[in-house]
C-alpha cells in the first residue's frame, strides 16, 4: 500500500477502535510478536488476504505507540512468514507519524489451489485458521478438508462402499439404467453389462460404489443413517418459536429411500403443508390453482441440495434440512459452494460438480437436466409468481437456499432494513452494521463475490437515506472506507 493509504488506516483505527475481517493490529513497540502464525494462515486463506499494523496497540484502546525498529521488525515478521506451508510473501510499508515508527504487512491471499496456508510448526490439522470478523479460528477437520478434496479431485461418489453388494441392489431399476445407457449408443450396446458396469462407476474393482447405493439401493440408510432429508414446519419465522398450544412443530418428516424417492418425499412434504388458493388469470379468464411457493422453483432447489451436497465421509452424519416458516422456506445442504464460484456467480458460469457421477445418473434417469440450469429456473418460477428473488447463502461448511412467500426478503434491493412507516426494520444487515464494516465484510455477510456490487446494491440505498454511514464521508471510495450504522 502507498504511504497516504497507511496514513489513512491509522487514522481509521483511532476513530473506530476495532479491528476487522482483513485487519489486525500489534503492538511491537518492544520487540516483534512472537506468534503471528494463526493470523498469517487466517488472512492467507480468504481471497482478499489481510493486513497488520504494527505500532498499535489495542489493549490500550489501540494507542499508537510506535514500533521499535523498523529494519529488524520486518526481517522477524519475514521469518514467521517462512514458517508458513506454502510460504506467505508480505508487503511492507513504513510511515512515521507524530515522531513514532509504523511498519504494515499486506498478507495476499493464496489460491484456493494452494489452500489451506498452514504454521509447518502445527502441521496442516492444527496449524490452519481462517478469519471470522476479528478473530483467527481452527479450521474445522472438515474446511481442511475440502480445500484438499478441491485440489486433488477426490471423487467421493464413487468410493466404495465394503458392505454394498450387487444382488443387495434394485435389479429392476439397474437393468432400466443400463437400458437408458444404451439408448442409441451402438458402440456402448455392444459393451458387456459387467463391463458397463466398471465403466460407468456403478462397480470399482468389482466392488459397489457409493453414487450406486445411493441411486439403486432398495435403502440406502441401511448404510448410511444420517444421508436423508429431515423435513420441518416452524409455527413462526423463528427455529425455537411455538404454536397457540405450545407446538414446536405443525409437521415433522424424516424422508428417506434413493435419491428419486427422497426428492419425491420431499415434495410431497412441501407441497402438503403449503396454502394452495384459487386465483382468475387476470390474461385467460381461467381458474388457476397456485401454491405458496412456485414448485418448480422448491423442486429444482430439493435437486441441488441432492445432487450437489458434500457426500464424504465427514459429512455422512449431516442430513438435508428443509424448513418452513410462516414467512418463508429454507433448504440447507451439507458442503458450501464447491471450487472457485461465488453465491453472485450462481446461474451465470459454469461451475464445477462435486459429483459428476450422481449427476450424471440422474440426468440419465431423467430426473435432473444437469445443464446448469436450476438456479436460473428456480430465479425465474418466483419472478413469475411476483414472489421476492430467492436468497443463496455459502455458509461455513452447508449451502442455504430462501425462498419468501409473501413479504419482502432480507436483502431485497429497494427494500432493504426499512418498514413502510420509514423506520429501521431488522434488517439483518443493519444489525452486522452495529461494528464498522469493511466493504469485504458486508460482500462476504451477503453471500456475494462482487464487493463492487453488494455496496451499490445493498449499502448505498442506506447510506443515501442515512442509515448507513460512512467513516470517511468526504472519501467515499477511500480503500479505507468502513460503514456502519448508530
Amino acid at each position: 500500500m502507498t504511504t497516504e493509504e497507511l496514513f489513512e488506516k491509522l487514522e481509521m483505527l483511532q476513530k473506530i477502535k476495532c479491528e476487522t475481517s482483513n485487519l489486525e493490529v500489534k503492538s511491537a513497540a518492544g520487540g516483534c510478536p512472537k506468534r503471528l502464525y494463526d493470523t498469517l494462515s487466517s488472512f492467507s486463506n480468504q481471497d482478499e488476504g489481510g493486513i497488520i499494523i504494527f505500532g498499535v496497540d489495542e489493549t490500550q484502546g489501540f494507542k499508537e505507540v510506535g514500533i521499535y525498529a523498523p529494519q529488524d521488525l520486518q526481517k522477524k515478521v519475514n521469518e514467521q512468514c517462512l514458517q508458513m506451508e506454502p510460504a506467505v510473501r508480505p508487503l511492507f510499508t513504513v510511515v512515521e507519524k507524530n515522531e513514532k515508527i509504523f511498519l504494515s504487512a499486506e498478507i495476499p491471499g493464496a489460491d484456493i489451489t494452494e489452500r489451506p496456508v498452514f504454521y509447518k510448526g502445527k502441521g496442516r490439522l492444527k496449524g490452519s485458521f481462517i478469519r471470522v470478523g476479528d478473530s483467527d479460528e481452527p479450521m474445522t477437520e472438515y474446511e481442511i478438508y475440502s480445500y484438499e478434496a478441491y485440489r486433488k479431485k477426490y471423487q467421493d461418489d464413487i468410493r466404495v462402499i465394503e458392505r454394498a453388494t450387487f444382488a443387495s441392489l434394485n435389479q429392476e431399476r439397474v437393468a432400466e439404467y443400463i437400458n437408458l445407457l444404451k439408448k442409441n449408443k451402438p458402440h456402448l450396446s455392444a459393451i458387456p453389462d459387467e463391463e458397463i458396469y466398471e465403466l460407468m462407476s456403478i462397480k470399482r474393482n468389482d466392488k459397489i460404489t457409493f453414487s450406486t447405493v445411493m441411486n439403486f439401493s432398495p435403502y440406502p440408510q441401511a448404510y448410511f443413517p444420517q444421508l436423508c432429508i429431515i423435513a420441518t414446519v416452524v409455527p413462526g419465522t423463528e427455529m425455537g418459536e411455538v404454536g397457540e398450544q405450545g407446538e414446536r412443530f405443525i409437521d415433522n418428516q424424516r424422508i428417506e429411500g434413493n435419491i428419486s424417492e427422497m426428492l419425491d418425499g420431499a415434495m410431497q412434504f412441501v407441497h402438503r403443508n403449503m396454502r394452495e388458493k384459487t386465483i382468475i388469470n387476470p390474461e385467460t379468464g381461467k381458474r388457476e390453482d397456485k401454491t405458496d411457493y412456485p414448485l418448480t422453483a422448491v423442486r429444482e432447489a430439493i435437486v441441488n441440495a441432492l445432487v450437489h451436497r458434500d457426500y464424504s465421509f465427514h459429512t455422512e452424519g449431516m442430513p438435508i434440512q428443509i424448513v418452513m416458516y410462516t414467512d418463508r422456506m429454507e433448504i440447507k445442504n451439507p458442503g458450501g459452494l464447491y471450487g472457485r464460484i461465488k453465491v453472485d456467480q450462481l446461474g451465470k458460469v459454469q461451475p464445477d460438480t462435486r459429483n459428476p457421477v450422481i449427476a450424471s445418473v440422474l440426468e440419465t434417469l431423467k430426473i435432473t437436466e444437469n445443464r446448469y440450469s436450476g438456479i436460473p429456473t428456480i430465479r425465474k418460477a418466483m419472478q413469475q409468481y411476483k414472489l421476492p428473488q430467492p436468497e443463496f447463502l455459502d455458509e461455513r461448511g452447508s449451502f442455504v437456499v430462501k425462498l419468501y412467500r409473501d413479504g419482502k426478503s432480507a436483502y431485497s434491493n429497494q427494500n432493504v432494513g426499512l418498514k413502510d412507516n420509514g423506520g429501521l426494520g431488522n434488517s439483518k444487515l443493519i444489525l452486522f452494521c452495529k461494528t464498522p464494516r469493511t466493504r469485504r465484510e458486508i460482500c462476504e455477510f451477503l453471500g456475494l463475490s462482487s464487493v463492487t456490487y453488494a455496496i451499490q446494491t445493498h449499502v448505498m440505498p442506506l447510506v443515501d437515506r442515512g442509515i448507513i454511514k460512512m467513516t470517511i464521508p468526504d472519501k467515499p471510495k477511500s480503500s479505507n472506507q468502513l460503514f456502519y450504522s448508530e
